[in-house]
C-alpha cells in the first residue's frame, strides 16, 4: 500500500506484477467483522447490520433509525412491509398520503468478497440509495486485473474500495462518491422496498 488512496499500484507496481493468475488470499474475517471495521474507517455512523441478502446480493448495511417516523409508524401500527409486490404499489399516484414514510436512513451498503468482481457486482446496485463500498483482500488489490479492470469501474460507479490485510487491518484504497439520489425511495418502488427490508432488519437487530 502506498498510503495514497486510489494509487495502490498503478504507478509503482504495474510494471512488476506478474501477468498470469495470482493466488488471492481469503478475507481475514467474516463480512460482519470486516463491515464493522470498514464502516469505522469510512466514518459511516449508524448500526452495522448483519450480512443480509437483498436482490440476491449479500451485503452488510449501515443504517440509522429515524425516530420521529418510527414513532409515527408505531402509532399507526405500520410495521415494516417486506412483500415486494405490496411495496411496488406505494409509488402509485393514487397512494400518495396513504403509505408510511421510510423509517430508516441507509448510510452505506458494503460488500466483501475474495475477488473484486464479486464484491463490485454486489455493491453497485445500491449506488442510488446509499454510499457503497467493497472490501477485498490486499492480494486482490495488488493485481493487474484490479488495476486495469476494477479501478476504472469502481470510479465510474463511485464505489469505495477497502483493502483487508492478512492481519485484519483495513486500508482505504480508493475513495468513492456520495449516493446518486437519496430521495429516490419517494418515487422508486425498488428503493422503497430496500428501505423496508433494512427497517425490518434494523428493528430485529436493535431489539
Amino acid at each position: 500500500m502506498t498510503g495514497t488512496p486510489g494509487h495502490t499500484a498503478l504507478s509503482e507496481h504495474i510494471g512488476v506484477l506478474p501477468a498470469g493468475p495470482v493466488l488471492l488470499d481469503d478475507l481475514p474475517g467474516t463480512t460482519d467483522d470486516l463491515a464493522t471495521a470498514a464502516a469505522r474507517q469510512l466514518g459511516w455512523e449508524g448500526v452495522v447490520l448483519p450480512e443480509m441478502s437483498i436482490m440476491g446480493r449479500r451485503v452488510a448495511v449501515v443504517a440509522e433509525l429515524l425516530p420521529d417516523v418510527h414513532a409515527e409508524r408505531i402509532c399507526f401500527n405500520a410495521a415494516p412491509v417486506t412483500d415486494r409486490q405490496s411495496v411496488a404499489t406505494w409509488t402509485w399516484p393514487e397512494m400518495a398520503g396513504r403509505v408510511p414514510d421510510p423509517a430508516v436512513r441507509i448510510v452505506g451498503v458494503l460488500s466483501a468478497a475474495k475477488h473484486w468482481r464479486t464484491a463490485l457486482a454486489f455493491a453497485v446496485p445500491f449506488a442510488r440509495v446509499a454510499d457503497i463500498a467493497m472490501v477485498v483482500p490486499t492480494s486482490a488489490v495488488l493485481t493487474r486485473d484490479y488495476l486495469i479492470e476494477c479501478l476504472p469501474r469502481a470510479r465510474t460507479y463511485g464505489v469505495t474500495v477497502v483493502a483487508a490485510e492478512p492481519s485484519g487491518d483495513i486500508d482505504l484504497d480508493l475513495p468513492g462518491r456520495p449516493a446518486v439520489d437519496r430521495d429516490c425511495p419517494k418515487r422508486d418502488a425498488q428503493a422503497r422496498w430496500i428501505h423496508e427490508m433494512v427497517y425490518e432488519q434494523l428493528l430485529a437487530t436493535t431489539d
